[in-house]
């Protein structure tokens, strides 16, 4: 069978040589004195926090959660990745957005070829393996936004908690103690997870210094400011914030099915369902264009490529 575009790019993307620490300083020489080439990931046991994590708000920071945060971080493991990753010399990431132009374009075979496939909330699996594949080493999510279904759980993934506000530190605590939830639900703007088919040493929480570092110092977007029940309209969205995440993470960085084209109104949002492209020109908390201009530049750069080609096409023979 014929590969398609998109499957002819992501074979030549992985049949070259890894580079060591490529999408970190690439990121460096970009952003100079913004860049954190020293940020973590994750939150471990026994690992220095900056002064930073404790001086905005979630999800900036976990100003006013010091003690349940102690009491949580306690109850996770001190290593960022598996032994088996972390003993890897040189590891690619895909990052997987949500984006309906990944249907049809047949990627699921080479993205289960990176060394981390990161997924996006409950963006799910079960019936979409030709294009989005069925590994999962990363599942980055909210309690909202968590699956319920036990078909978009890889035995061996990492769960990695984002906190966007205080009672995400209870929830998280329950789902890692494997207790019932002890919160109420009024808090919470959709029903969310009472037990997680995971181990607690499956558990992250994501440093907040990404989000921040995302935000402030590379999308340039104001300060976090604290508004009457809700923050001001300059909160990242979860997956150029995980694009931020894997240049920490990983050598080298690849995503697929990011990029709204909004001058396309009647195209699919998502690949998993036929909410159309017009409804995001509804939403009001994230900076698209901002984001969307911030992505292109790091592809056009070469700091990330696009496999789908929905950010920059460096493959789309009408682009070239």
């Amino acid at each position: 069978m014929e590969l398609t575009d998109a499957q002819e790019y992501a074979e030549k993307v992985l049949g070259e040589k890894c580079r060591l620490s490529f999408a970190h300083q690439k990121m460096a020489i970009l952003f100079p004195h913004k860049y954190d080439l020293n940020l973590s990931p994750f939150l471990k046991r026994n690992s220095g926090l900056t002064g930073n994590v404790f001086k905005y708000h979630p999800p900036f920071g976990f100003k006013k959660h010091n003690l349940t945060f102690s009491e949580l971080i306690g109850l996770l493991p001190k290593v960022s990745l598996s032994e088996e990753l972390e003993r890897k010399p040189c590891k690619r990431c895909v990052i997987l957005g949500s984006g309906g132009i990944l249907r049809g374009l047949g990627l699921g075979p080479y993205l289960n070829t990176f060394d981390v496939v990161i997924r996006l909330n409950s963006a799910p699996i079960h019936g979409f393996t030709q294009d989005v594949g069925n590994k999962t080493t990363i599942r980055m999510s909210y309690p909202e936004g968590t699956p319920k279904s036990l078909h978009d759980y890889d035995p061996h993934m990492l769960f990695v908690a984002v906190m966007y506000k205080g009672v995400d530190f209870s929830w998280l605590k329950a789902m890692v103690k494997k207790e019932e939830p002890f919160f109420d639900s009024l808090w919470f703007w959709k029903a969310v997870p009472r037990k997680l088919p995971i181990e607690p040493e499956q558990f992250r929480i994501l440093n907040p210094e990404i989000i921040r570092e995302t935000a402030i110092d590379l999308l340039q977007l104001p300060e976090p400011r604290w508004k009457l029940w809700r923050w001001d309209q300059n909160i990242p969205t979860l997956g150029v914030s995980a694009v931020v995440l894997a240049t920490h993470l990983c050598d080298e960085v690849s995503l697929a099915g990011f990029g709204y084209n909004l001058g396309e109104p009647d195209t699919p949002l998502h690949y998993y369902e036929n909410v159309r492209m017009e409804a995001m020109k509804a939403q009001t908390m994230h900076n698209v264009e901002t984001e969307r201009k911030f992505l292109a530049g790091l592809v056009e750069k070469g700091v990330v490529t696009d496999l789908s080609g929905g950010i920059h096409c460096k493959f789309c023979k009408s682009k070239s």
